[in-house]
């Protein structure tokens, strides 16, 4: 059994995560100590009930602790099941970061999967529907790892209510990846959404972003519409597309929070970006590493940023997989992330 402290790295809910998908993957049973000890609300959170309930059914899972405030648990998988699969958070906690829990288990396993979770798909601290479908979803196809997404329906915090429904074909076989040089800027094309509320939001915000990147010497479309929803909110995101790779930024709304605040967010996230002539955003490097530790050769990235979370991961994987991960760069400055699988931490 693999033992995993919750406080190492970021000590959030990323180590559970990826702890259940690696057990999943590797058939490795684990003992998780001190989930989340660190937070404001130690423990799991209804989110992370329902990624341990996921990861769970899919694994047939044999489970100690999987209650809300636990901060221990016991996980041993059986075999991962393809199915059609409906998990319900109950609340406005990320469908996306649930989804991932379970993507690539059952991306490698050699039938088709069905996966809906209900709960919220635009909510703070988590990848929302469009950063999910636009970017992530792109990214992992590179990898060999395709899938489909739809959102039935919106779901903005608090009340949540949204949909995510993700087929996947199974039978993936990972391709390594070399994402260094990006190449030039293509285009940026952007979707400004509101949710049960006044369309003129979506134009203010949709304003405001083209102001902000009228000085880049490249396209820029951003559409302007109504997303079905069962709770109210507002979102911009936007998405550069260069030569070799792409980068994906997003803003939220909030009750007493202006249209022109969310559009900055989004813009400025997007402008930091184009000045470190990185490949890969920061969101996105520490999601790519669990799929290339399970490549078919070594990968190279070039992230804009080196994040705690990204850290965590490059510490984490190599705990359950022969892999070995090296990251050049200081925490918070751009760097470069190798990944060598089949090779142990100290190479070979």
């Amino acid at each position: 059994m693999i033992r995993v402290d919750g406080t190492m790295g970021e000590g959030g809910g990323q180590v559970l995560r990826s702890t259940l998908s690696l057990s999943l993957l590797t058939g490795k049973a684990v003992r998780l100590t001190r989930i989340r000890a660190g937070r404001e609300r130690p423990g799991l959170g209804f989110q992370h009930r329902m990624a341990v309930e996921a990861a769970a059914r899919i694994g047939g899972a044999r489970v100690e602790g999987v209650r809300v405030g636990s901060q221990e648990l016991g996980f041993e998988p059986g075999p991962v099941v393809p199915g059609e699969y409906h998990f319900d958070i109950g609340t406005a906690g990320s469908v996306g970061l649930v989804l991932q829990t379970v993507l690539l288990p059952l991306a490698l396993a050699q039938r088709a999967s069905t996966v809906t979770v209900t709960g919220g798909t635009h909510v703070p601290s988590s990848p929302c529907f469009h950063y999910l479908d636009w970017h992530w979803r792109i990214l992992m196809a590179r990898l060999g790892v395709d899938f489909q997404l739809e959102m039935p329906f919106a779901g903005f915090y608090p009340p949540g209510g949204g949909e995510l429904r993700a087929r996947i074909p199974g039978a993936c076989n990972v391709v390594p990846a070399a994402w260094v040089d990006r190449g030039h800027l293509l285009r940026v094309r952007g979707l400004s959404a509101v949710a049960l509320l006044p369309e003129g939001i979506a134009e203010r915000q949709c304003n405001r972003a083209l102001k902000g990147l009228r000085h880049l010497d490249c396209p820029v479309e951003i559409t302007v519409e109504s997303m079905p929803a069962r709770s109210p909110g507002t979102v911009l995101a936007l998405l550069a597309e260069f030569e070799h790779t792409q980068a994906c930024f997003f803003a939220l709304g909030a009750r007493g929070k202006r249209a022109e605040r969310v559009a900055d967010e989004a813009v400025q996230d997007l402008v930091a970006f184009l000045a470190t002539g990185a490949a890969v955003d920061r969101w996105a490097a520490d999601q790519l590493l669990l799929p290339l530790a399970f490549a078919s050769g070594a990968s190279v990235l070039r992230t804009a940023e080196v994040t705690r979370h990204l850290l965590t991961q490059a510490q984490l994987i190599p705990m359950f997989v022969p892999v070995r991960i090296t990251v050049d760069g200081a925490l918070g400055e751009p760097g470069t992330v190798r990944v060598v699988p089949g090779a142990t931490a100290k190479g070979g």
